[in-house]
């Protein structure tokens, strides 16, 4: 199976992050036939727009990037919001998918799959072996639920969906909102309005000694392209649980490293102090991503060179 340049081609969550990563790679290779609809346009909660949309339009491909998403503070406080509202997206695309006959759909899940005193590096038959990091759990349950649809629907319906596991996820078109970014935009905004406010320091949350993994949306997008030509898993494999495959850069840093790292980038010179009553979120979170490398593709985005071009969009939109 693989797409041709006329394929109509459908990327769920155009505008954000990932998807609009999915699009840049997808016209840059000379893709002609690509549809996306903004929120207002269509609902993804909404079962019956989803069901008619795909009817009309459709769609051989799907690339399901859509998801309410955010950062420790956001999944904190909100967790009912990030529970409904991935679980209702999710399960209105994947089976709308399957009713209209999609030649395969790639599902965007979350390195928060894995539990939270999972062996790192985290391997894809870790998935269920501990609980979840309470700070997540709702949207973490959510991911979990939709990478299971897609793995039953292939079992029952003989669908050809996937489902690919990132690692933290930065770039163009991040979101940016204070009360609800990811760790990147969040501490590039601290340090870059401390800067211009000529403020002595910055306060983080945390200790500092959580251990993460980045990746460019743009370098993860081209890792999706690659798996929806050659990441082919069979019924056997399926039936396993094979069909999940990690997405990560292999380049781990604790978060006083990235603060670090940001902090210079943004020029700030002013002190880093550690909130450590506030949450540090899972203690480490890196993937192995052998299963990757063996179907041919790794990461080609360092984090010096990826912090770099995300403040030089950033600087643009604040």
């Amino acid at each position: 199976m693989s797409m041709k340049l006329y394929s109509k081609i459908y990327v769920a969550g155009h505008t954000g992050l990932v998807g609009s990563a999915l699009l840049r790679a997808l016209e840059v290779r000379g893709f002609k036939n690509l549809v996306y609809r903004t929120r207002k346009e269509l609902d993804l909660t909404n079962q019956e727009a989803v069901r008619k949309f795909f009817a009309k339009e459709s769609p051989e491909y799907v690339f399901l990037a859509a998801a309410r998403v955010g950062g420790i503070m956001a999944n904190s406080t909100r967790p009912a919001e990030f529970i409904y509202q991935n679980l209702m997206i999710q399960t209105n695309v994947i089976d709308a998918a399957y009713r209209s006959g999609v030649k395969k759909l790639l599902f965007f899940s979350s390195a928060c799959v894995y539990p939270r005193a999972c062996v790192q590096p985290m391997k894809e038959e870790y998935l269920l072996t501990g609980p979840f990091e309470p700070t997540n759990e709702p949207y973490s349950i959510a991911k979990v639920a939709g990478m299971n649809m897609c793995r039953s629907y292939n079992r029952q319906y003989g669908t050809k969906f996937i489902s690919v596991i990132p690692i933290n996820l930065y770039g163009l078109n991040d979101n940016l909102d204070p009360a609800a970014s990811h760790v990147i935009p969040g501490i590039m905004r601290k340090f870059h309005e401390a800067k211009a406010r000529h403020a002595p320091q910055v306060s983080m949350w945390g200790t500092g000694s959580a251990v993460r993994e980045f990746m460019t949306s743009d370098d993860c997008a081209d890792a999706c392209l690659y798996l929806m030509e050659h990441f082919n898993p069979t019924k056997e494999e399926n039936e396993r649980g094979e069909m999940y495959i990690n997405i990560g850069s292999g380049e781990g840093v604790t978060i006083k490293e990235l603060a670090q790292m940001v902090k210079d980038v943004v020029g700030y010179a002013g002190e880093v102090v550690w909130d450590s009553d506030k949450p540090d979120g899972m203690p480490k979170k890196l993937l192995d991503t052998s299963k990757l490398k063996k179907l041919g593709w790794q990461s080609k985005v360092g984090l010096d060179e990826g912090l770099k071009v995300m403040y030089q969009w950033f600087t643009t939109q604040v």
